[in-house]
């Protein structure tokens, strides 16, 4: 237990839900602040991505003994299944037997969360609009309107987990030396549904992530519990099959045809959800430092978003609270060490991380139907099992174990120089699991 203080934490999310647990366990007295609603009295839908649970956000839940009940709301996917038009369902394991990520509803974790925030002892101020932070003294201001008369309430310290446009880091940014950056993919996403069976069951495997790969865009469905599943489309803004040209229900309904025929008959309310829907962005956003003094951190999305591709936006902000809580173990009362050792520790993960999401989105819409990739992934997959020791794939790596994910893009990216070698090896679909190969791969691997 630490001396206690009184907290705010500037959005109720996940991050924020959750490290208003872990700060109230701690002992200190937590307010928590959102512009929306309670996500409980609201129908949460339109602009989700399910959350694809691995090792680092069990691990945050783990410590507070929480992931029992939440895993009751997941549904472990194994595998991803590729949909690929006129060939057979191929389907391409994420792990070694028994690993797996788990697909959660966004709105219902979210829900769950709140509540277990709740019933910790953590007060909610929803539909409170914080539209400043005084750094110094770590004072919020709230009021109807940025223009309007503004309510000051004091705190020892603030959190900002108020996401990519978070009003904390507005105020951070402009401090001096602050640097921060933002990147929009051209790309965005719209939300689709598959209901479930008259009978409650799933459309498609349920245990695996699905993913319809065409080059500039994709399709992606995880399971739900009910029974549905949660789609995403992927696509650019503009250009040849973008959202721009797919104006009316008519062109919409001959390019799903042409491009996702297998979905025709599971997506009945494909025109309804693609123009009700709205059409959301994708951004990567950086910035450095986190923290100011004692008094004020980022956390989460407000000091990394990242874009989806991975499934680690969620892990990656549940593995800040892990490392804080280390260093509130670590330094006691000494929080503008804490603050320094963390922003520290997590600015070159999230960095890594961001990087590492852009490139799985290549991966995703392209690389999945490539059978080169497909026969590069056989063999590292082969050979990781021959020798663990010496090889553990990048997505392995990054989702099925707690190192850190600037090791997983370093190791990756001289993984990825060694493969491109053994892939010019003479008659490679031929030997690819022979001991040639292995020696290959050994021999790259004791070379500087």
């Amino acid at each position: 237990m630490q001396t206690p203080l009184k907290i705010a934490v500037v959005g109720s999310g996940l991050v924020g839900s959750l490290l208003a647990i872990y700060l109230k366990r701690a002992g200190h007295s937590v307010h928590v602040y959102d512009r929306s609603p309670d996500i409980r009295t609201i129908q949460f839908s339109g602009r989700s991505i399910n959350l694809a649970m691995s090792h680092r956000g069990w691990r945050a839940l783990d410590d507070m003994g929480l992931s029992e009940e939440i895993r009751e709301m997941a549904i472990p996917m194994d595998k991803r299944a590729i949909h690929l038009v006129g060939q057979p369902l191929n389907y391409q394991p994420y792990g070694n037997e028994g690993e797996s990520i788990y697909s959660i509803s966004r709105g219902l974790l979210n829900r769950k969360m709140v509540s277990l925030a709740e019933a910790e002892g953590v007060e909610f101020f929803f539909e409170t609009k914080v539209w400043d932070v005084t750094l110094a003294d770590a004072t919020l201001h709230t009021g109807e309107t940025e223009q309007g008369a503004w309510d000051d309430r004091g705190y020892d310290m603030v959190f900002g987990a108020d996401g990519a446009f978070s009003r904390i880091r507005h105020r951070m940014q402009r401090q001096n030396m602050f640097n921060y950056s933002q990147e929009f993919l051209n790309t965005g996403y719209k939300e689709l549904n598959i209901p479930a069976n008259p009978d409650g069951t799933h459309k498609l495997d349920k245990n695996s992530l699905h993913i319809w790969p065409r080059q500039d865009f994709m399709l992606i469905a995880l399971p739900n519990l009910d029974g549905s599943f949660t789609c995403t489309l992927f696509m650019p803004f503009e250009g040849e099959n973008s959202f721009e040209s797919l104006k009316d229900k008519d062109t919409l309904k001959a390019f799903f045809a042409e491009y996702f025929p297998s979905t025709v008959d599971v997506i009945p309310m494909l025109v309804e959800d693609f123009f009700k829907n709205p059409t959301s962005t994708l951004v990567t956003m950086k910035c450095y430092p986190w923290t100011y003094e004692d008094k004020v951190a980022l956390i989460g999305d407000a000091s990394h978003a990242i874009v989806p591709f991975y499934g680690h936006g969620m892990n990656a902000g549940f593995e800040d609270i892990t490392i804080l809580n280390q260093l509130m173990g670590e330094y006691g009362d000494d929080w503008k060490t804490i603050f320094k050792e963390y922003e520290k520790s997590r600015k070159p993960n999230a960095d890594a991380i961001a990087e590492l999401s852009y490139r799985n989105f290549m991966e995703m819409r392209s690389k999945t139907a490539d059978a080169k990739f497909l026969l590069q992934k056989k063999i590292e997959k082969r050979f990781s099992e021959k020798y663990p020791e010496k090889w553990l794939p990048l997505y392995s790596r990054v989702t099925f174990s707690y190192r850190p994910y600037s090791e997983a893009l370093a190791i990756g990216d001289r993984q990825k120089a060694i493969m491109d070698e053994v892939m010019l090896m003479h008659d490679i679909d031929k030997k690819w699991d022979s001991a040639e190969v292995d020696n290959k791969i050994l021999e790259l691997l004791d070379t500087p």
